[in-house]
């Protein structure tokens, strides 16, 4: 039996993590080859895809930051009941990189990137700190490793020192069922992501701002949280059902992508798989998750983001039709099959 923990799971905060755990899950259920057992927290009993599960009532329920850390900390200091629902477990995979609760069963941690080491200036003290402290010695306590590209498995031998023996590479997925085209391209850019501040809004304003110059009408499109300004022309709608955004995908004239750091970067996946053409970052893994399918750009220069969006609106059928080849090359299927090949390693 392969137990998978998601203890530290919140509905709702995790952004992409969140959805590579449920995809995960899902994935497993359709082609899974072993039997398994997710063991949730109790602000998420219903997070387990349908796959076997059990509620650690023993966990203490947190959905803030503060009561999260007074959860984990509990969890770290006194595991034993925690570990009561692991019993029996050949492998235990922790998805969400913290080990909790620690177990001697032989151990697979996923890791999704070190922005904490690379981009530390977007970090606070007591994050990174956190971070040093619980994410490092789960990693380097796991017989394997899952990374989730080519790009964070360079970062983690290089700024952790991991095995590189240890580490198996298995990208994310597209959920090709719900991401299709979708009908006749609107009159706005999209832009999906929280106003973290590694997402970048800040010089796509700028860059939006040169692009109005040239077409007025244009529009951009944010969902995800954070936003409490925003220049003339800039819609704001929060966070939205998935269904909304994937309509907001198939129909926008392209999908700009700024960000300053992904482990992976699903959201351009997810356009190209709707047919929206895509212009995004050339740095950390994305140029390895676009291929040749998105037009890069320097997220550092808004003339440079602003001169790639206008490539993709000259020729909009001929970068929507690369974005379509591209995606079908990922599935959650596929990423749930290496990873029950990592499991098959260990058992």
């Amino acid at each position: 039996m392969i137990a998978i923990p998601l203890l530290t799971l919140v509905p709702g905060r995790l952004g992409g993590s969140e959805t590579y755990v449920r995809e995960l899950l899902g994935g497993l259920g359709r082609t899974g080859r072993h039997d398994y057992r997710v063991v949730l927290p109790p602000v998420a009993p219903d997070a387990a895809a349908g796959l076997p599960s059990v509620v650690a009532t023993d966990y203490r329920t947190a959905r803030t930051t503060p009561e999260r850390l007074l959860a984990m900390g509990e969890a770290w200091a006194r595991p034993r009941r925690l570990r009561r629902p692991l019993a029996g477990a050949a492998v235990v995979h922790y998805p969400l990189t913290i080990r909790l609760p620690r177990v001697d069963t032989p151990s697979v941690v996923t890791l999704h990137d070190l922005q904490h080491l690379d981009l530390p200036a977007m970090f606070p003290r007591s994050e990174r700190l956190f971070r040093r402290a619980v994410w490092h010695p789960s990693l380097r306590g796991a017989e394997r490793v899952i990374v989730i590209s080519e790009f964070v498995r360079g970062r983690a031998e290089e700024l952790l020192g991991l095995d590189p023996g240890r580490l198996r590479v298995v990208p994310l997925g597209v959920d090709h069922d719900r991401l299709r085209p979708g009908g006749a391209r609107g009159d706005y850019l999209l832009y999906p992501a929280r106003r973290w501040p590694h997402k970048n809004h800040e010089r796509l304003f700028e860059a939006f701002a040169l692009l109005r110059r040239e077409r007025p009408g244009l529009r951009l499109v944010l969902t995800g949280g954070g936003f409490s300004d925003v220049p003339e022309g800039v819609e704001a709608r929060g966070h939205l059902p998935w269904d909304e955004v994937v309509d907001l995908m198939q129909h926008a004239a392209a999908l700009v992508f700024p960000s300053l750091y992904e482990g992976f970067g699903l959201p351009p996946l997810e356009a190209m798989a709707c047919g929206c053409p895509v212009a995004c970052s050339n740095v950390a893994a994305l140029p390895e998750v676009v291929g040749d399918a998105a037009r890069l750009f320097d997220p550092r220069d808004p003339r440079s983001i602003a001169d790639a969006v206008l490539d993709v609106l000259s020729a909009p059928d001929e970068w929507a039709a690369r974005g379509l080849v591209r995606a079908q090359a990922f599935s959650w299927d596929a990423t749930a099959r290496a990873t029950d090949e990592v499991y098959a390693e260990l058992l």
